[in-house]
């Protein structure tokens, strides 16, 4: 996919005053929540254009990463009468990561703001989020200020997870998910990096430049259903962890550490009951607790050390993350491959 234009990395100064802004929304059967999405987000660019703060070009491209409903439909027909909506159609679903990742790389704009299609993503946080840039920032998170709106659950489990990345020296800024502003220049930086396994929370802030926080109330879901169950929720959370850190690993050494002392404290202390009382049942101790305690502490580091492993196998393969079916609004100048 070519940009329609060579975005410069040496912006002068009037172009971070009025930026040609793109706003990246992943879509997986949004049919519900698109209509409310589209009427929002074609106002806010008028008003943003209104007051001057984004420059002619900027638009909204959704990313349907391979809906099974009337999504990319909607998103057709909002395209063919709106010039402000463009559209960018995956072969496949390739999960939410990728279909971001897949805009990101493809959009043309001076800045990129990614968010949900949902509406929980606050939507005034956007032109602050552009003052933020005007003032020489290149990348801007969107945190959520409070979890309120979440279960109790939820709440306590996602914050525990980002100090957990924290204590392993993972650097991520805390509750943060996906919605954030990138310049042109941390872009092409981030084009950089060939991850085959994403975790963009963890990697966007591995390239530095100057950054700000942009605090924001998450608000319910508009319409529709989440596509992040626990169990997506959790493989994202394994997958942050081990893409990384190999702190897991070190654990294992250290656990195996552990294990080595608390057998030679179990021999000492079964060598204690053979030799001072008549009380011990001989072979017991020394064949049956050492043998479930090692056997258990075997196969949970062979299952890390696989996991690290199956992603090495997986990275050697360097497959595509994903492939352009279609696009379409005004904004392309042709048709994908």
């Amino acid at each position: 996919m070519e940009l329609l234009h060579p975005w410069r990395l040496d912006l002068p100064p009037q172009v971070r005053d009025k930026p040609v802004l793109s706003l990246v929304l992943p879509c997986y059967n949004e049919q519900d929540v698109l209509p409310e999405t589209t009427r929002r987000l074609v106002a806010l660019l008028a008003a943003l254009d209104a007051a001057g703060s984004i420059g002619p070009g900027s638009a909204i491209y959704y990313v349907d990463d391979g809906s099974l409903d009337a999504t990319w439909r909607l998103i057709g027909e909002y395209a063919a009468v709106s010039p402000a909506v463009c559209g960018i159609k995956l072969s496949r679903n390739r999960g939410h990561q990728n279909a971001l990742l897949c805009g990101l790389m493809t959009v043309p704009g001076d800045v990129v703001i990614s968010l949900d299609a949902d509406l929980q993503d606050d939507l005034d946080a956007i032109p602050r989020m552009l003052a933020e840039y005007r003032a020489g920032c290149e990348i801007v998170y969107g945190v959520r200020r409070r979890r309120d709106s979440d279960r109790f659950l939820k709440r306590v489990t996602a914050e525990a997870y980002y100090r957990l990345l924290a204590g392993m020296r993972v650097q991520v800024q805390f509750n943060h998910a996906d919605f954030r502003l990138m310049s042109r220049r941390a872009l092409e930086a981030l084009r950089g990096y060939d991850e085959t396994h994403l975790f963009l929370r963890g990697l966007v802030p591995q390239l530095g430049y100057r950054t700000a926080v942009v605090e924001f109330e998450r608000a319910a879901r508009f319409a529709g259903t989440s596509k992040y169950p626990l169990s997506k929720m959790l493989a994202l959370a394994w997958q942050g962890v081990t893409s990384f850190t190999a702190y897991p690993l070190r654990l294992i050494t250290g656990v195996g550490a552990l294990v080595s002392l608390g057998s030679l404290l179990l021999a000492t202390w079964a060598l204690g009951i053979r030799l001072f009382t008549g009380q011990a049942v001989p072979g017991w101790a020394s064949s049956v607790i050492p043998m479930y305690l090692l056997g258990g502490v075997q196969l949970l580091s062979l299952g890390v050390i696989g996991e690290y492993l199956a992603k090495v196998y997986e990275s050697t393969k360097r497959r595509p993350r994903y492939h352009i079916e279609s696009v379409c609004g005004s904004r392309f100048d042709r048709e994908a491959p």
